[in-house]
């Protein structure tokens, strides 16, 4: 593997201790988690992964007596110090009660420091961070499936670990399985590994918990470049690979701006279904899902956004859950870069676009401090972080910088950037000290401390944000507004070569409620009900049904049970919720859709159903 080098600065930044992680129990100024030595075994009859994980520690308070981790719903079942030659002796340790969202904190009685300790215990079957799917809900329906989703504080609930972003460790695995299943994690995967039971994974580099993934079923194996491979039930992998077959090239892209890549491999699972993201950046192994398989790669911007957090992310990452915008902001903006170079200026614009207009739409709606891009502390879960705040504001940012500096110039800084901080975790105060010392101040003039400034920790966005311009965008404007104004039929609409973006944007810049008859019409002319790609059905359906249009129900109901993607479903609810009738349809859509659901997909509907949905 190839490491990035690392570039001179004019002045050193240590990453220095964080303030305690309000998410995690753990304590890394008495004691870190260093190297992870997990060995499980797959249940998949009783849902569950039983075995140990050893965890390597680096005692920092001599005085120390307890090691303190996370844990949720796991069942300990003993605690062993273990010395350099495989020796065990237990040691006393206590589970306290469980919080709702942070699970239990695990205290272990070690006051000799050992250098190891190896914990034995089981998973539940509701695990947060585990889903496991009977053979009828995968796609295939041969084979049942498993797969995990750490982010952002669910590694906790299938391995006892210091669960916080600030702490990063190396880890290796050994996985046992049914015979014919396969198993991957987030390390280098052996694409012609034999379908034995006996699995094997080595992650040499520093990643943080969040990153902790394994996934366990019918998975075949496609190769699309010397270092990339697309991984998929046998029926969907063909698609996959044809879908991603530009791997290759965009990792080499990113590379010629950003420096080398430097996992190995990158490696992408098509996942069921019930996949509640877009995708997963799990080192050396990104989970996608499926809907972004629609056969012309409009939607392939998912694989350079997840290829893009291999250099901001989880290359260097954010040390806390509220500076997350230095993973998915910094992050957005390279993917937008990667896009450009692979597929042209025009896309990238229209994404960029895409997400401007619709933050300018919500970010008045949001409370003060949510409109920050590293909100002042506030008693929020580590979940709520991921909004559009962190992603669209935070790539607007740095596409400011860009537009300020000159690219030559932001390009250098930021290559420097990734390579300084490489395979560390920082806080936005260690961010912008960099910044200041190696953009701002080497280039007065270009833009002020200030500025810069209020971008970070001031709410909304500056009035002199620059945005990019699009003609298409421009004429679909124009279009939609004459549709409205009844100047212009639906079949008229200059839609036949629109592509997936510029439905987004027509449908997307729609009245809220829009008129029945323009519904209908649309309908009518487009054959929207029933559309295949889920971007675009989305869109349709949450309007179709704020206009009061029944007949998109039957096939809104079928979006909503077979997408379990959060971002592709939870509209579609929140529309029918709006009314009495609607909201009762959607609870007995969700009956029947639940069992497919991801337990994060759950309660996030649980929520809309009872009234409880939350603005971002």
């Amino acid at each position: 593997m190839r490491l990035l080098p690392v570039v001179a600065v004019t002045m050193a930044f240590p990453v220095a201790a964080f303030a305690a992680d309000p998410h995690s129990y753990a304590q890394p100024d008495v004691v870190r988690v260093s190297h992870l030595d997990l060995d499980l075994k797959v249940d998949f009859g009783k849902k569950e992964l039983a075995g140990n994980a050893t965890l390597k520690l680096d005692w920092k308070d001599a005085k120390a007596k307890d090691l303190v981790l996370d844990t949720r719903d796991l069942k300990i079942a003993s605690v062993d110090a273990v010395d350099a030659s495989g020796k065990a002796t237990t040691l006393k340790f206590a589970l306290s009660p469980r919080d709702k969202e942070l699970g239990s904190k695990l205290t272990i009685q070690a006051p000799a420091h050992p250098a190891s300790v190896r914990i034995t215990y089981t998973t539940v079957p509701e695990a947060s961070g585990l889903q496991w799917l009977t053979p009828e809900q995968t796609a295939d329906k041969k084979q049942p499936f498993m797969f995990s989703q750490s982010e952002s504080i669910h590694a906790r609930s299938w391995v006892p670990l210091q669960d916080s972003p600030a702490i990063r460790f190396t880890y290796d695995a050994h996985v046992s399985a049914p015979k014919d299943v396969r198993v991957v994690m987030s390390a280098i995967n052996d694409a012609k590994h034999p379908l034995n039971g006996d699995f094997t994974f080595d992650q040499p580099h520093p990643i943080p918990s969040y990153l902790l993934a394994i996934a366990a079923g019918d998975i075949a194996v496609k190769e699309t470049g010397p270092r990339s491979a697309v991984y998929a039930e046998p029926s969907v992998v063909g698609k996959a690979a044809h879908e991603f077959e530009d791997t290759e090239k965009l990792i080499a892209t990113t590379e010629q701006l950003y420096g080398p890549y430097a996992w190995g491999r990158y490696d992408i699972l098509v996942l069921p279904p019930s996949f509640p993201f877009g995708g997963m950046e799990n080192p050396n192994m990104t989970f996608a899902t499926p809907t972004v398989l629609v056969g012309d790669k409009s939607l392939v911007s998912l694989v350079s956004h997840e290829l893009a957090h291999s250099w901001s992310g989880n290359l260097v990452t954010s040390a806390a859950w509220r500076d997350i915008w230095l993973n998915e902001g910094f992050t957005t903006y390279v993917q937008g870069r990667i896009t450009e170079a692979v597929y042209g200026k025009s896309l990238a614009d229209e994404e960029a676009l895409l997400s401007a207009r619709e933050l300018q739409k919500t970010i008045g709606d949001m409370p003060a401090n949510t409109q920050k891009l590293t909100p002042d502390a506030r008693g929020v879960g580590a979940d709520d972080s991921l909004s559009s705040v962190a992603y669209d504001k935070g790539s607007w940012f740095l596409r400011t910088l860009e537009q300020r500096f000159g690219r030559e110039t932001f390009d250098a800084y930021l290559k420097g950037y990734f390579a300084h901080f490489a395979f560390q975790s920082i806080d936005t105060d260690t961010m912008f000290a960099y910044l200041k010392a190696n953009l701002l101040d080497k280039n007065p003039g270009k833009m002020s401390e200030a500025e810069a400034r209020a971008w970070i920790w001031q709410p909304g966005i500056p009035k002199d944000a620059p945005l990019p311009t699009s003609a298409r965008f421009d004429s679909i404007d124009q279009q939609r507004t004459a549709f409205l104004a009844n100047k212009l039929d639906a079949a008229k609409l200059d839609a036949k070569g629109w592509n997936t973006q510029e439905w987004m944007y027509f449908l997307d810049r729609m009245p809220d409620v829009p008129p029945l008859d323009k519904m209908k019409a649309l309908d009518a002319a487009w054959h929207l009900t029933g559309t295949p790609n889920a971007e675009i059905g989305m869109r349709w359906y949450a309007h179709a049904i704020a206009a009061g249009d029944k007949d998109v129900w039957t096939a809104a109901a079928e979006h909503m049970t077979r997408i379990g993607r959060l971002y592709l479903t939870t509209p579609v609810y929140k529309a029918f919720a709006r009314t009495p009738e609607g909201l009762a349809f959607a609870k007995k859509t969700y009956a029947t859709a639940k069992a497919g659901y991801h337990p994060m997909t759950q309660q996030a509907v649980e929520g809309i159903l009872a009234g409880k949905s939350k603005k971002k």
